[in-house]
């Protein structure tokens, strides 16, 4: 079970860093070891609000506690830690309690760690993001060690403290200079700093809680999403060290190209070739949208070039809220470049017919022209 690490400083979940740190420094003042020397009921509660201090003070182990978990040990135990030295608990934790710096000594790195958020591209077809889809996807990624369950123990026992540092997490040196005697501090080599060790490590996962596996997964892409976005399944990433929580899995959206549709926000746009003699006269075509079934687009007659025609609420889905883009037509008015000599007939009788001479448009009418240009 996740510990309280709110009711152990008292305070609300809400909580500031200012109020969390203000908590700490009474805590520590009442129940710090050299206080209540050879008390062990006071050095143990000293012990559990450092560690509360450590965990809400650093945003990603704080949200780890929000949603349930416990940053510093997954499986429920509570992890040894000694007193001896300064990095235990000693005048460097109550100095640094008090100014707010580090006093010399390194703070012991947890051995239970977040796992890392992952990323994963996917293609997607324009029809399927119109619909919205469940894709089948395979991750290469840490899970957590069947065998040991992520204890990274053959007996899936708690770990021990490390008699090297005596659970401080580093190794303190006396060096000589020539200023005096200056005392170093190193991360322990035996436990790498976390001031725990494991006495039975797992053969599967030599101790580290976790290993590397595929697993195939399912992601609900939603209808109207489009290219470059990313969909986050929680708790879906790597498993962090030690068996830690494992992070999540942001699956990245990358639209293929459609043979007749461009996309443009939530609309749909496509080009249209559309002879003369229908451009001037009025007619229907089919065009079948992104699910197969046909839409009427009607050409009004006298439709110029470069024209749209607008069907509303045809195109892509509102990702965020109800209803749908429209679908545009671009209009591409074609003239014949070969002609029999019946059509060359028609046509010379309908100039004539029509008296129409070529002629210098105004600036009105230019501006028109190419702003529709530029529309498309």
């Amino acid at each position: 079970m996740a510990r309280d690490y709110y009711g152990i400083l008292g305070v609300e979940k809400d909580a500031t860093d200012a109020e969390i740190k203000k908590a700490y420094r009474k805590l520590a003042l009442k129940y710090h070891p050299d206080r209540n020397p050879g008390d062990e009921e006071a050095a143990e509660k000293f012990r559990e609000a450092s560690e509360a201090n450590e965990v809400l003070l650093d945003p990603e182990k704080r949200r780890i506690v929000d949603m349930g978990g416990d940053p510093l040990n997954p499986q429920g135990g509570m992890p040894g830690g000694g007193f001896g030295g300064f990095g235990g608990g000693g005048v460097g934790d109550i100095f640094e309690a008090f100014f707010g710096g580090a006093s010399g000594t390194r703070q012991r790195r947890s051995r239970v760690q977040p796992g890392a958020d992952a990323l994963l591209r996917i293609s997607l077809g324009l029809d399927e993001a119109f619909t919205g889809v469940r894709k089948p996807i395979t991750v290469d990624t840490a899970v957590l060690c069947d065998q040991c369950e992520g204890t990274g123990s053959k007996s899936k026992s708690k770990p021990k403290m490390c008699t090297s540092c005596d659970g401080t997490g580093e190794i303190q040196q006396v060096q000589r200079s020539f200023l005096g005697n200056v005392m170093t501090s190193r991360p322990c080599p035996t436990c790498e700093g976390t001031g725990e060790i494991i006495p039975d490590p797992c053969n599967n996962c030599g101790g580290d809680g976790r290993v590397r596996a595929r697993r195939d997964l399912t992601v609900n892409v939603p209808a109207g999403i489009s290219d470059g976005m990313r969909i986050r399944m929680a708790g879906q990433g790597e498993v962090g060290p030690g068996g830690g929580p494992a992070g999540d899995l942001y699956v990245e959206v990358a639209m293929n190209p459609h043979p007749v549709f461009e996309r443009e926000g939530d609309d749909l746009h496509f080009n249209v070739q559309v002879p003369m003699a229908d451009a001037a006269l009025g007619t229907e075509f089919e065009v079948d949208d992104l699910l197969g079934e046909p839409m009427t687009i009607k050409v009004d007659s006298g439709t110029q070039p470069a024209e749209q025609i607008r069907l509303l609420g045809k195109g892509m889905p509102h990702l965020r809220g109800e209803g749908n883009g429209d679908v545009v037509a671009h209009v591409d008015v074609t003239v014949p470049t070969k002609l029999d000599r019946k059509s060359r007939e028609l046509l010379e009788k309908l100039r004539e017919h029509r008296d129409d001479d070529a002629k210098v448009a105004d600036s009105n009418e230019r501006h028109g022209f190419f702003s529709r240009f530029r529309r498309r």
